[in-house]
């Protein structure tokens, strides 16, 4: 085939969403293969390995293609038609709402999944089952930042200017995040940044391949960020470089949040943050001293139980600056999942509505009950959070419907959750592959990819898109809107659940008219003709908008009452776990290049296999000295959760405090069974990037770590270490 017939849509990975065509091949192993799309602006055709080779996952090798039901006989998993599948799914959620009540039965969703999907999900949940018990694996990607954001500007969208922006700003502050690794088109920006004299400044334990691009590298403590922002504004104060005019016209609460950070004295956050007093006031006098200036923020300081606060000081930096609501400033979150924003925006967090709307709104609830043609109280009020959610499955919740998620591998306390999990009366996961939830599960439903869909995603930018379906699915696979289409109608609810997308679409644009994230402006058509619409994006008259989408936030004013950004006194205070004698050392956790998320799908692709095989344990030369372990030995790394043992790589890059694991892996290299569940009192999201942990040398006795292996029981006791580590640097 020529290239003339591959079809324009996007990566099914992160957030960036970068373009890519797809060209069909004919050949099952392969069904696709990726043409670049130099057309789309946010990557240019720059795409990384991921995206690359996105079309393996598509092979019938590595995919589910046909339904299976578990056998009461023999306890495992066996194919099974549709329409069995479909009935016992149906069954077992009848069985359970009849038997204890609606909010027995909960709904667990993923940041990967379309607007469509996101939408109707969420109106299934509240119509169709009538429960309040649902939640999205979002919770645990950006919820802390959204809390800020919305808090200090009154709305939440990831980058409040599009990423054609940051080139040409002053100077930036990352922090928290390595881009080279997790989103490596995105790398252009900064370096594009620097060649036209802008300054960067990395924040980051680890001396990651980010930092190693930085000005100036700032190598916080893990847990500490909040501590260093707050250590920042005080600089700002004491040094004049508050612009007041700034803070006077269009700001409120600067008193208050000035307070809180002189009582953070430079000298104090030193101790506090490891970070030497002269690299603080370089980092103040760089972006003080620039007339623009962005601060971005990732999981390193969102996934903290002090997140929300956290990024609440380095937004209050932004605005004592008057580097926000301006052109070329201002703060942002680089969220990490394909449809984090998106997924978020329309109805499969715990407590909102499509649109962005509150669910304990009278008038939110009002509006889209209208628009679902029922009573608005008939609604369901807030459920738990993800975190809580899972940790209530066998207990109050007793069945559990799950779509495009892997907790057993991405939840914190990953252990227990697995725990969880096994002790529900029921459980249905729909999926692309059997992922080690999947093999849990009493029916497994096999869905379409993304390139065998057609569906929208709403990038960090906030830039919703179109992907277009290239290929045609297996023959024993659906969509998820068909199977939410086939279970609400065995459920009673014959209309109201379309299984096509443009439909569903349309219906998500009535729902979220006048909403804070509205797309009643947008259309398939305006999205192909014009690379993506900005939201908010309001339909303006009859029929489609002539709104051109809002690129740019807050420039006239901020989304609060009065128009002005909200400051919001933050003080630090320690992690929900900190180090002691038995648990001497910080553990921090996150991704590598060649691997996404839980690694679901990505540990089915070979050549990303073969560059990243498998997880590991990063901590410093000191630390291996005084552990008498070696490059490649394996050291176990201890929680008050649990064991997880991996191969060691010795670094400088890291501080002598602080390990790192990468949490992409399942088995007993699994980073997630250690970490602190620990939850932020505003956003609920977990503390995934502190945690108190003891290191060991471990022994030969290796467990399963092939790509798709099921997790191994858990063990019994963890059994006499060789050796213990110390830190050598003790702690202030």
């Amino acid at each position: 085939m020529s290239e003339a017939t591959a079809v324009p849509t996007h990566c099914p990975y992160c957030a960036l969403q970068c373009g890519m065509s797809l060209r069909p091949t004919g050949a099952p192993e392969l069904p696709a293969e990726v043409v670049d799309r130099t057309d789309f602006p946010v990557n240019r055709g720059a795409l990384c390995g991921k995206g690359r080779t996105a079309p393996a996952v598509l092979s019938s090798r590595v995919r589910l293609t046909g339904p299976l039901v578990r056998r009461p006989d023999t306890g495992a998993l066996a194919p099974a038609s549709w329409e069995e599948a479909l009935a016992a799914v149906a069954d077992g959620l009848r069985r359970t709402r009849a038997d204890h009540g609606p909010d027995a039965v909960g709904v667990f969703g993923g940041g990967g999944l379309t607007n469509e999907k996101a939408y109707t999900l969420g109106k299934f949940a509240r119509l169709v089952l009538g429960t309040s018990q649902i939640d999205y694996n979002g919770r645990f990607c950006m919820s802390s930042a959204a809390a800020a954001h919305g808090r200090a500007f009154g709305l939440d969208r990831g980058l409040p200017f599009p990423l054609e922006d940051i080139p040409r700003t002053g100077c930036v502050i990352l922090v928290g995040s390595n881009l080279a690794e997790t989103m490596p088109p995105a790398l252009r920006y900064l370096t594009e940044l620097k060649e036209n004299g802008g300054k960067l400044i990395v924040v980051d334990p680890r001396r990651t391949r980010t930092a190693e691009q930085a000005d100036l590298h700032l190598a916080p403590r893990p847990g500490t960020d909040l501590a260093l922002a707050l250590g920042m504004l005080h600089l700002v104060v004491a040094e004049g470089r508050v612009d007041e005019e700034f803070v006077a016209t269009r700001t409120s609460g600067w008193e208050a949040a000035r307070a809180g950070a002189m009582s953070h004295w430079p000298e104090q956050v030193e101790r506090i943050t490891g970070v030497p007093l002269p690299l603080l006031r370089q980092a103040v006098a760089l972006f003080g001293g620039a007339t623009t200036g962005m601060v971005l923020t990732a999981r390193g300081p969102e996934q903290q139980s002090k997140g929300t606060d956290t990024v609440g000081a380095w937004i209050n930096l932004c605005l004592a600056t008057g580097k926000a609501g301006r052109p070329l400033s201002g703060y942002g979150c680089l969220t990490g999942q394909g449809n984090g924003q998106g997924g978020r925006e329309h109805g499969q967090k715990a407590d909102q509505l499509p649109g962005y709307r509150r669910l304990d709104d009278p008038a939110a609830r009002a509006h889209v009950a209208g628009v679902w043609g029922v009573p608005p109280e008939s609604l369901p009020g807030p459920g738990r959070s993800a975190y809580e959610l899972l940790d209530a499955l066998g207990g109050d919740v007793k069945a559990l419907l799950l779509m495009g998620s892997n907790p057993v591998v991405s939840a914190p306390r990953a252990a227990h959750v697995e725990g969880r999990l096994r002790s529900l009366d029921f459980l249905a996961v729909a999926d692309v592959v059997l992922s080690e939830t999947a093999a849990l599960a009493d029916v497994v439903l096999p869905v379409t990819q993304w390139a065998e869909e057609t569906g929208t995603m709403t990038n960090l930018e906030g830039r919703v898109l179109l992907r277009r379906r290239a290929l045609t699915p297996p023959a024993g696979v659906r969509s998820d809107l068909e199977v939410l289409h086939a279970l609400a109608g065995l459920l009673g609810w014959e209309k109201g659940f379309p299984a096509e997308p443009e439909e569903v679409f349309d219906e998500l644009r009535r729902a979220s008219a006048g909403g804070p994230a509205d797309y009643s402006g947008i259309s398939y058509r305006r999205i192909e003709e014009e690379q993506g619409v900005f939201w908010p994006c309001p339909e303006t008259g009859e029929g489609e908008s002539d709104h051109a989408g809002t690129p740019r936030l807050f420039l006239d004013r901020f989304a609060t009452p009065d128009g002005r950004a909200r400051f919001v006194p933050v003080v630090h205070r320690a992690a929900a776990e900190e180090t002691d004698a038995e648990y001497p050392v910080v553990l921090t956790t996150g991704r590598v290049v060649s691997q996404y998320q839980s690694g679901a799908q990505t540990r089915r692709v070979d050549e990303l296999n073969a560059a990243a095989p498998g997880p590991f344990v990063e901590l410093h030369p000191r630390v291996a000295e005084r552990l008498g372990v070696a490059e490649g030995e394996r050291v176990a790394v201890v929680s008050r959760r649990g064991r997880a043992v991996a191969p060691a790589r010795i670094t400088t890059a890291i501080r002598p405090d602080t390990v790192f694991m990468p949490f992409h892996w399942a088995g007993e290299g699994r980073a997630n069974t250690l970490v602190n569940p620990a939850l932020d009192p505003v956003s609920r999201m977990p503390e995934f990037k502190v945690c108190a942990v003891r290191l060991e040398r471990a022994g030969n006795d290796a467990q399963d770590l092939s790509p798709g292996g099921a997790p191994p029981a858990p063990r019994a006791g963890h059994g006499a270490p060789d050796a213990v580590y110390t830190p050598v640097l003790p702690r202030e």
